[in-house]
């Protein structure tokens, strides 16, 4: 049975599409997944898309994009290649979870993506009144084989909060934590904090936003092993960009990526 949302969802009048960014497997040495990253059609960035999203268009837009980037993913990685692919979505956009997963799961079995290969994001940034509903999203997400993530981590409303009700299988460690570690003690010694919570309670880390070799080898010492940024590659759009670490250029293969 369809949710109210799912029936009376306005279409937004947005055209966009997706780019795509690899994220980076340190210990592996090869891409471990890449994130899609809602474009216009002409270029434009995220903030000026989702300014287009009326707020009684967000359920459907948060669709539209699953549906999207699994359509491009399913077209764009290469056959037999364990890669994952990470989608955002917005946790106030899902009215009841399990209905609200239909298209994706439909999209999936169509396209024969792997449900396991799918990695949900939900962003720090976006305010949740109701862990709760939070709670009951993630749990049925988990109940399909989706891997969870939260994103911005540091940097949002809710903080520590979120993980004492519940905890997502990665966590991505915002850019402004990371940003110049390497010349930041106070920096330093918040990630150490973070490392160490995150062992404790089996969580996966990913350092986001790295732009610097000296930022990478700070955090990949520290413990941290998957890795994005403009350092390795920038979003492509409508297609898969060769990873570079700095000015190397060195094609970093995706073969057998683990998770």
């Amino acid at each position: 049975m369809a949710c109210n949302g799912c029936r009376t969802a306005t279409k937004p009048g947005v055209d966009f599409s997706m780019a795509f960014q690899p994220i980076y497997d340190a210990v592996a040495g090869r891409v471990w997944g890449y994130e899609a990253l809602v474009r216009g059609t002409s270029g434009e960035g995220a903030p000026e898309v989702l300014s287009k999203v009326a707020p009684d268009q967000r359920y459907r837009f948060d669709q539209d994009c699953r549906v999207k980037a699994i359509e491009l993913a399913s077209r764009l990685f290469p056959p037999g290649e364990d890669l994952m692919l990470s989608i955002n979505f917005m946790p106030n956009a899902v009215y009841e979870p399990a209905a609200c997963l239909r298209a994706t799961l439909q999209t999936a079995a169509f396209c024969g993506f792997p449900l396991s290969s799918i990695m949900f994001e939900f962003t720090e940034n976006e305010e949740v009144s109701d862990t709760g509903h939070l709670t009951n999203i993630i749990t049925e997400y988990r109940r399909h084989g989706f891997t969870t993530a939260l994103d911005d981590f540091g940097a949002g409303h809710a903080g520590l909060g979120l993980l004492v009700d519940f905890q997502p299988d990665l966590i991505k460690i915002d850019m402004r934590l990371i940003r110049n570690i390497d010349e930041s003690p106070a920096r330093r010694a918040v990630l150490a904090g973070i490392v160490g919570m995150a062992a404790e309670l089996g969580i996966t880390l990913l350092a986001e936003g790295i732009e610097t070799e000296a930022e990478f080898l700070v955090l990949k010492a520290a413990g941290i092993r998957l890795f994005q940024g403009y350092w390795f590659a920038k979003p492509a759009f409508e297609e898969l960009p060769e990873v570079e670490c700095g000015s190397a250029a060195a094609v970093i293969p995706a073969r057998g990526a683990p998770r």
